[in-house]
């Protein structure tokens, strides 16, 4: 059974106390996967909270580009935004997908998808931490430390590939080669798989359940959050972690759930987690300790 480590104090400190339960050393050239926020997304996690969790493993915060339009479809926009939002103030930063070609990754046993494309400077990493904003999202139903791994780390391309269940890596079909909805879901989890996979144990998950907006951090226009913070979480499954997410969600007192909760079901969102679980690079049993 996985262990989630939780705690409800949300600090920088805490971040670091919750790393170091997992008693993992990120070895090498770390990847620090996050979202670096849309532009006029207020929800998103701000660098100065999470400097000093990133300057204690000595990471390099990595994103790449979008497949939707907005402030970080393309190169130049996407760097212009990382200067406004001050990542780059903070930290050293990989824009992965800066330029191709794109690494591949192949993935033999993917319901959906065979290959995952990623920005190419995923290559130089030795191992990798996925620091998740937990939140719901417009697509996926929730975002979580699986939707990271997949759409996080996909180029724009391989992000079209997901989306569309892998009709298409041209983003400008994205929109006309939406497929049925568990389809897209369980694409997300070939992707996660071989993401996760690429680092062979190098890889650990923190999601930060704070700001918990019905909206993703790619959204400018984002809802204001329904709940109220919960805590954070961290663990090597990241299918764990994200159950964990959920049903802290699903237990909660707090009456705003039931907004989040909507969104979730109406995506389908839990399917992305059934769909990783059967792919088998986590599981959904775990033992949730709390500090």
């Amino acid at each position: 059974m996985s262990k989630v480590y939780f705690t409800k104090e949300i600090t920088p400190e805490s971040l670091i106390k919750i790393y170091e339960k997992l008693g993992v050393n990120l070895k090498g050239n770390v990847a620090v996967k996050l979202h670096s926020g849309e532009k006029g997304n207020k929800n998103y996690l701000r660098p100065e909270f999470v400097k000093p969790l990133i300057d204690y493993v000595g990471g390099t915060v990595v994103e790449c580009n979008t497949a939707y339009a907005g402030a970080r479809n393309t190169t130049e926009k996407h760097k212009e935004l990382i200067k406004e939002h001050e990542w780059d103030k903070y930290f050293r930063f990989d824009l992965m997908d800066e330029e191709g070609p794109d690494m591949v990754i192949d993935i033999p046993n993917g319901k959906i998808l065979k290959k995952n494309y990623v920005g190419k400077n995923l290559a130089n990493y030795d191992s990798m931490l996925v620091l998740s904003h937990f939140k719901g999202h417009k697509m996926g139903g929730y975002g979580g430390a699986l939707k990271q791994l997949s759409i996080g780390c996909a180029s724009s391309a391989g992000k079209s590939l997901i989306h569309t269940a892998g009709k298409t890596n041209d983003q400008y079909k994205l929109w006309d080669n939406l497929p049925e909805q568990d389809r897209f879901l369980e694409a997300m989890a070939d992707a996660a798989e071989s993401v996760n996979n690429h680092f062979k144990g190098n890889i650990v998950y923190i999601n930060v359940m704070k700001n918990l907006s019905v909206d993703c951090d790619c959204d400018g226009n984002a809802s204001a959050p329904c709940m109220e913070d919960i805590g954070v979480l961290a663990s090597t499954d990241p299918i764990a972690i994200d159950q964990a997410c959920l049903d802290l969600v699903y237990n909660s007192n707090d009456k705003g759930k039931d907004k989040l909760i909507e969104r979730i079901e109406s995506r389908h969102g839990v399917h992305t987690i059934e769909a990783a679980s059967e792919l088998g690079f986590g599981e959904r049993k775990y033992e949730l300790i709390e500090f």
